[in-house]
């Protein structure tokens, strides 16, 4: 599967809006002509109209907004307000922060104008996710936003691994948390039936720690949350990968040997794998991809591309 393709593919039969909030950027102004070229979603600019047309004059037919000329300034800025009030959140500071592109991004997918935003090519990404917690939200049944790397073998195998950028050390309510989110993102973006190994240096008790313990909590914690979902822990990476494996270590279980997502017990372990998957092993790794939130607000590097803005814009309208 060419899962680029794949993504542009499913991105363009979704008819979705993507708010862009850097369109100051001359990556963003590309990537949003071509989306809009390519019809694979309706991108929204963030800026001064006139200052982004003289800057690139073919930009006439995309949607540009500008956060100070707005509007809904006042009525948002209230229901920031009130969103953020037990934050010690104030009229006047929620009126600014609607003057940043950031926020008022996250606004247009709050009030359902956007379908999900996209940022990060110049703003941190701590910027970002704050804009999106405090505006947007968590979903339900989740306590934290996470990230997961889409990671594409040679062989044609698709996996997804998690968390490997945002949680350093996540306790059990965190790690089901990043569980759960993690068989969304592998279902909505690969299109295949999640299969969740909760990983380990144990399987099923050949190992007895607390930080084993704290993979056998969070399994707990996700099968009470979501019965449905196939996810067994304690597992060894080789118990939850090769088949003959996971019988002798595992028998019964309903995940040992097929796993294709991958809970780490930490950021370390998580991050590590992805980079030694992808650096010796030829995957290509496709993220982070931001998880967790009620609607979408995927982060990229700063050091991105026109077409990786592109191709994040189209994982944002899958997510969806």
């Amino acid at each position: 599967m060419d899962i680029i393709a794949h993504f542009h593919q499913q991105a363009g039969s979704g008819h979705r809006t993507i708010v862009l909030p850097e369109g100051h950027e001359p990556r963003v102004q590309e990537a949003a002509l071509y989306i809009a070229g390519h019809k694979l979603a309706h991108p929204i600019l963030i800026g001064e109209p006139r200052v982004l047309l003289s800057q690139n004059k073919a930009l006439k037919d995309i949607e540009i907004q500008d956060p100070a000329a707005s509007p809904h300034h006042n009525e948002w800025a209230q229901k920031f307000y009130e969103l953020r009030k037990h934050k010690n959140m104030t009229p006047e500071k929620a009126g600014e922060l609607l003057k940043n592109p950031l926020y008022y991004g996250a606004f247009l997918v709050h009030e359902g104008l956007a379908d999900g935003a996209v940022a990060g090519s110049v703003n941190t990404t701590g910027d970002v996710l704050r804009a999106a917690i405090q505006v947007i939200g968590l979903a339900p049944q989740v306590s934290v936003v996470s990230s997961s790397f889409i990671m594409v073998m040679t062989s044609g195998e698709i996996f997804t691994f998690a968390d490997c950028a945002v949680i350093p050390d996540p306790d059990p309510e965190q790690l089901a948390s990043i569980a759960i989110s993690s068989a969304n993102t592998h279902r909505k973006l690969v299109g295949t039936e999640p299969y969740v190994a909760m990983l380990s240096f144990s399987t099923k008790g050949s190992a007895q720690h607390a930080r084993t313990e704290k993979i056998i909590e969070a399994t707990r914690l996700v099968q009470s949350r979501a019965p449905s979902l196939k996810i067994d822990g304690e597992l060894q990476f080789d118990a939850a990968y090769v088949a003959s494996v996971g019988q002798r270590k595992a028998p019964g279980s309903p995940v040992a040997g097929k796993a294709n997502v991958y809970i780490f017990p930490d950021l370390d372990s998580g991050n590590i794998s992805y980079k030694i998957t992808q650096r010796l092993a030829g995957a290509e790794a496709i993220g982070p991809v931001i998880q967790g939130l009620a609607k979408p607000y995927n982060d990229l590097s700063r050091g991105c591309s026109a077409a990786d803005i592109v191709n994040v814009a189209c994982i944002c309208a899958i997510l969806a």
